[in-house]
């Protein structure tokens, strides 16, 4: 995975995109990203500038959500851990030794 450009480049690429003075795809070449890339980008701006109405989601909103679904995973994994110790110390203490 190529390493991420900085904000302030990003920035940049969406303000000249925005002025409309080269197609997108030139443009794109001239800041030697690809065409998509720079579509995400001028989309991810427009979300972001309109607080993320409908369905699309903010920046911070992907790292709160991401960031929820780890919390989320660990915590199944240590129930399902309290689960199986749970039934392994019952089936101990009701088998006659």
């Amino acid at each position: 995975m190529p390493a991420p450009h900085p904000p302030e480049f990003r920035r940049r690429a969406v303000e000249l995109a925005r002025q409309g003075d080269k197609p997108l795809l030139q443009l794109a070449k001239d800041l030697g990203v690809s065409r998509s890339c720079l579509q995400n980008w001028l989309r991810q701006t427009e979300v972001e500038e309109n607080g993320g109405v409908g369905e699309q989601l903010t920046s911070a909103e992907k790292k709160e959500l991401a960031e929820l679904r780890r919390r989320n995973k660990q915590l199944e994994l240590e129930n399902d851990i309290l689960k199986r110790a749970a039934a392994y110390f019952a089936r101990e203490n009701v088998l006659p030794k």
